[in-house]
């Protein structure tokens, strides 16, 4: 492996004989992490979202196994 920097990126070059979708998951992380980076959300926002999100799943994954 070689990674290489530019002035305007940086390059990896990798072996042919790579996990595609093991890239693909490093590829996923990399593009979470610089839109994360611009974010302004406080923890205490992010928190409060996954409190709303899971308020109330348990009652619908049982209604949906429950049909």
């Amino acid at each position: 492996m070689i990674i290489e920097r530019t002035n305007n990126e940086v390059i990896f070059r990798l072996p042919g004989t790579i996990n595609v979708d093991d890239l693909q998951d490093m590829t996923d992380l990399f593009e979470f992490m610089e839109i994360a980076k611009k974010s302004k959300a406080k923890q205490k926002d992010v928190d409060e979202l996954v409190k709303s999100i899971k308020k109330g799943r348990w009652k619908r994954t049982k209604a949906k196994i429950s049909v």
